[in-house]
């Protein structure tokens, strides 16, 4: 097309969009929507989702940052999507480039293109994204001319395999550092200086990692030999972290999809972090210290949001719902508020040791849908060694509450190659599952369903397994088929991820700048959307890693020494070094760590000069 202006980008669209699945989600204009004026703003930003709209809608996450940054009259945030398969074809074929939903400007019009990554598997989707948009994939290939391409999010934790393609990454919470670096981009339009003196003002931002000032260099068998920083950066990128959530910005205007989106209702953030301290969960690690926000903040933004969205529910959102401190008074008096309007609330994680089954009731008084529990492992010597803190007993006092309150669908979460697994752990999931099914029957209820899903254990960066290798492919579908051969009863269902999906997955969650080559390699072979079984080409990547002489073995399935300087060492989360190094050691004699909430302090650094308390084996 010769002529990329935004009104000759809204034609041609309207012209196809009838042809494609869904063509609500690339069309904008939604209940909520906040439209600017360019010419009035100093930095225009589009926030970017490398997944389906509806997928990207669902993301508290994306809301927060839209709302944030157009609360500043300087400001502009528009939002764009990976468009779906169908949609990309019929754009390359009239030359379309990739646009923002509100005003249909090319992204090459921005002066900022922020990504979040959210799950490794969408890194092509970033890069297919960035091509698509007619932006350069790597950065030493963009101009003066070109936006600024950055990221944050989970993924930023480790973000060393898109190292080349972003400029620079946002770790930690945005709320407060975002602001801060447009406004550094404002300046940077206003009296602009050179790239490396821009990037070096950038990091210093607190939570910036600007990955060109620092240099790594690699030993003969390829790990890591030291990873040095520049002059005038941080040796150690410590996280941005919001103190007070009570005073942080939270939308209570979200934009209102027509399209039916995957968290279709209204979101409520109680708390964030998680002080449980489970060895396997990243988020339980990056998002501490634990905040609250206060019932009263909670029950005044619920209004608010009732009022602005026409939602009929609303979510409590958290990484642990039910350990809020004010779960009960705060449900009740939403209900209590705004039930005769027919709003009802959901949590959306229950966890078996917190469960109440009144209040379960309280929250599904209208339908019971189906409960979730999450054991994660089969048996309580490797839920001690993953530090679950929850027991059979828990699980069965759960199931039993609420199979005599009405509920006949109950859902089990467990994963699958952990570290230290056995065969007893295998049967205990099997074991686990039928007598919550007997329970329900004993009990006389009818038409049980007890689904047991697996996932296969992917080690992640900033937790205590991630010097763990992920178990070998060929090992963990054989549990898979012995699992699917045990589980036969009319009760159970079993559902399970995919092996291929989840090794590729633990490839890039430990990976590091070597398989940058590769990620631009798989996009330009046609890989894109691999979080879709769909879509995913286990076959091209093998072909890929073979073609660049990558073993993806080196990542996924090796076992790290703890003297062995980590791809995301300079990245830091708040939990110490040292204690990580301690829960893994705890993990191997199958000991405990006590919730720092209820108990002394564990020790993890993100509250420094505190002690330690542990519960030991024997």
């Amino acid at each position: 097309m010769s002529n990329n202006t935004a009104a000759e980008i809204r034609r041609q669209v309207e012209r196809f969009l009838p042809k494609v699945l869904k063509p609500s989600r690339y069309i904008g204009s939604e209940w909520n929507v906040i439209k600017k004026d360019w010419d009035k703003t100093d930095v225009q930003m589009v926030f970017a989702f490398p997944d389906v709209y509806e997928v990207g809608m669902s993301h508290l996450g994306t809301r927060i940052l839209y709302h944030l940054v157009n609360s500043f009259p300087e400001f502009i945030c528009e939002r764009v999507f990976a468009p779906w398969v169908d949609m990309e074809k019929e754009m390359r074929d009239r030359n379309i480039p990739l646009y923002a939903l509100e005003s249909f400007q090319p992204l090459k019009a921005f002066d900022v293109v922020g990504f979040t990554l959210q799950y490794e598997m969408s890194f092509t989707n970033l890069l297919n994204m960035l091509d698509l948009a007619g932006i350069p994939m790597r950065a030493e290939e963009r101009g003066p001319e070109d936006p600024w391409i950055i990221a944050g999010g989970p993924c930023a934790y480790n973000p060393e395999p898109l190292v080349g393609f972003i400029d620079f990454f946002l770790i930690g919470e945005s709320e407060e550092q975002l602001p801060e670096v447009l406004r550094l981009v404002a300046e940077q339009k206003k009296n602009p200086v050179s790239r490396p003196d821009f990037l070096k003002k950038v990091a210093q931002v607190q939570g910036v990692y600007v990955p060109e000032f620092y240099q790594v260099t690699y030993k003969e068998d390829g790990r890591i030999e030291t990873i040095e920083a520049e002059a005038g950066v941080p040796t150690m990128v410590e996280k941005a972290v919001v103190a007070d959530l009570d005073q942080a910005f939270f939308p209570t205007n979200p934009v209102v999809p027509y399209l039916e989106i995957v968290h279709d209702r209204m979101m409520l953030e109680v708390m964030r972090g998680c002080s449980r301290g489970c060895r396997f969960c990243q988020a339980g690690m990056i998002y501490r210290p634990v905040r609250e926000r206060s019932p009263e903040t909670l029950l005044k933004q619920t209004e608010e949001l009732v009022r602005a969205t026409g939602y009929d529910q609303i979510a409590l959102t958290s990484l642990s719902s039910g350990d809020y401190t004010c779960i009960q008074p705060v449900i009740h008096n939403i209900l209590d508020k705004h039930g005769a309007e027919g709003v009802g609330v959901s949590l959306p994680s229950l966890r078996v040791d917190s469960f109440d089954v009144d209040l379960a009731e309280t929250v599904q008084k209208a339908r019971k849908s189906g409960l979730t529990f999450a054991p994660e492992a089969g048996t309580q010597r490797l839920r001690n060694v993953i530090n679950k803190g929850v027991d059979e007993e828990n699980l069965l006092k759960a199931a039993e509450a609420a199979f005599k309150k009405g509920w006949s669908t109950i859902k089990l979460y467990f994963m699958v190659g952990l570290p230290t697994e056995t065969q007893e752990d295998i049967d205990g999931i099997v074991d686990l599952a039928k007598k919550v099914a007997n329970l329900g029957t004993k009990l006389g209820r009818r038409n049980i369903t007890v689904t047991i899903s697996t996932s296969v254990f992917v080690p992640k960066s900033h937790t205590p397994f991630q010097w763990e290798p992920q178990e070998a492919g060929s090992s963990v579908e054989l549990k898979q088929r012995y699992l699917r051969e045990k589980l036969r009863d009319r009760r159970l269902k079993y559902n399970y991820h995919d092996v291929t999906t989840s090794y590729l997955e633990a490839v890039f969650a430990k990976g590091d700048r070597k398989l940058a080559p590769l990620l631009e390699w798989a996009v330009k072979h046609g890989c894109r959307f691999d979080g879709w079984s769909e879509q995913f080409k286990y076959d091209v990547w093998m072909e890929g890693f073979k073609e660049l002489g990558i073993d993806p073995r080196f990542y996924a399935n090796r076992a790290i020494d703890y003297d062995d300087i980590l791809p995301w060492e300079h990245i830091g989360s708040g939990v110490s070094k040292r204690f990580l190094v301690e829960e893994h050691h705890r993990a191997l004699q199958e000991a405990k760590t006590i919730d720092c909430r209820y108990e002394d302090c564990t020790g993890c650094g993100v509250c420094p000069g505190r002690g330690v308390q542990i519960e030991l084996k024997g």
